[in-house]
């Protein structure tokens, strides 16, 4: 067992780091592509939605052809187009091939859940994807680091480079670590036609939904600060490359510590509690810096401060709110799986690219779509509220 979560941390690492990795680089890349901020940024909106299609597709077909099988093909695949993704050499090509490392890519994180929803169930389920989700904590702490050290020492480019080898290394472990969790008897069978049914089927369970669309809205208050965040450290508070590494880093580290902290309690509350409390810790810390930036009494320390805040909240709904969701469709594992990377990666993709609208050198609309994200999250999961017959069936 340990071996093998350490291999599907290890795939879905991948993911983040390719999302975390080249934000350092959005000012040089915006002079060297010839693109503004919100050009730079669709290169995050692309690979979300490719994230996003990629989970919905995989995700079923990992149902019916088993789990091992689409990681290795999809896992392969993201080697390449990463790869390609350094040799682009326009905003447009690089555009393309970012939606095309979302899409393979997302193989191992959308089965990876699904391996853990064959082998457990319940609180022992929330703990492992407890664990998985805080381990992965580590990337937006690491990845800005690395990144910056390596488009100081070389450029941009060299970013996909390390992500290729990285995303090699993955591989290579899946190859080795990762055996089949889904046995023939239990695979779904059938074409398209049962996979629509299968989706339809999962989109029907309204607690399901509720759960995996609250998921979504904290991620996406991820992606409004993951979007806006470099320009904001480095055109606002006018940080380096390199401390606006460590910046990234710092918030980074606290999502690693509450998510270890998190997978503790999750013996001594109920999921459904830490939810909630995460809910009202991620609009209390994201309304609070949206204040601000209206007051303009934006400083580091306190915008700092207040992000730390408001990643505790998003660790606590995100573990909490994936674990609900998928306890609910344990016959659809990888089906459900898919939808909840889906819904995360449409609604951080829309997310991403909003916040540049104001231009690079404003923080207002990166923290507006923070708190609106925040609310819509409370709001979605009334979804979760079902009639007792509803219960009942469950």
């Amino acid at each position: 067992m340990p071996v093998m979560t350490a291999a599907l941390v290890l795939l879905s690492f991948v993911m983040p780091l390719a999302t975390d990795m080249y934000l350092p680089a959005f000012p040089q890349m915006t002079g060297d592509l010839g693109a503004d901020a919100s050009g730079v940024q669709l290169t995050l909106t692309t690979f979300l939605i490719g994230m996003g299609l990629g989970q919905l597709i995989l995700g079923p077909l990992s149902d019916r052809f088993g789990r091992r099988t689409p990681i290795l093909v999809g896992t392969a695949a993201c080697v390449v187009a990463t790869a390609l993704c350094a040799l682009t050499p326009s905003l447009g090509t690089l555009v393309a091939l970012r939606f095309l490392q979302g899409f393979t890519g997302a193989a191992g994180v959308v089965i990876g859940r699904a391996v853990i929803s064959d082998i457990a169930t319940g609180e022992k389920a929330a703990k492992l994807l407890g664990v998985l989700m805080s381990l992965l904590g580590i990337a937006p702490a690491v990845a800005p680091v690395l990144g910056g050290a390596v488009i100081e020492a070389a450029d941009w480019r060299a970013v996909f480079w390390v992500l290729a080898a990285t995303t090699l290394l993955a591989l290579v472990g899946a190859l080795f670590a990762i055996p089949e969790t889904l046995p023939r008897e239990r695979r779904r069978t059938g074409g398209a036609r049962a996979t629509v049914r299968s989706v339809s089927e999962v989109l029907a369970n309204r607690p399901y939904l509720g759960h995996t669309l609250c998921f979504g809205m904290a991620l996406a208050v991820l992606f409004c600060y993951l979007g806006g965040a470099s320009f904001l450290f480095q055109n606002l508070f006018g940080l380096s490359v390199g401390r606006t590494s460590a910046a990234f880093a710092s918030v980074g580290a606290v999502s690693v510590v509450s998510g270890l902290v998190i997978t503790r309690l999750v013996g001594r509350f109920t999921p459904k509690g830490l939810l909630r409390t995460g809910l009202w810790v991620m609009l209390a810390g994201s309304a609070a810096l949206c204040a601000l930036a209206l007051a303009d009494l934006l400083s580091l320390p306190v915008v700092l401060t207040l992000l730390y805040v408001t990643f505790v909240g998003i660790s606590l709904v995100s573990i909490n709110a994936a674990a609900l969701a998928l306890e609910r469709v344990p016959h659809a594992a990888g089906t459900g799986s898919a939808l909840l990377g889906t819904v995360q990666s449409i609604l951080s993709a829309v997310a991403a690219p909003l916040v540049g609208i104001g231009g690079d050198r404003t923080a207002l609309p990166m923290f507006a779509g923070m708190t609106l994200s925040a609310v819509l999250a409370f709001l979605v999961l009334g979804l979760t509220r079902t009639t007792g017959r509803a219960t009942a069936a469950r």
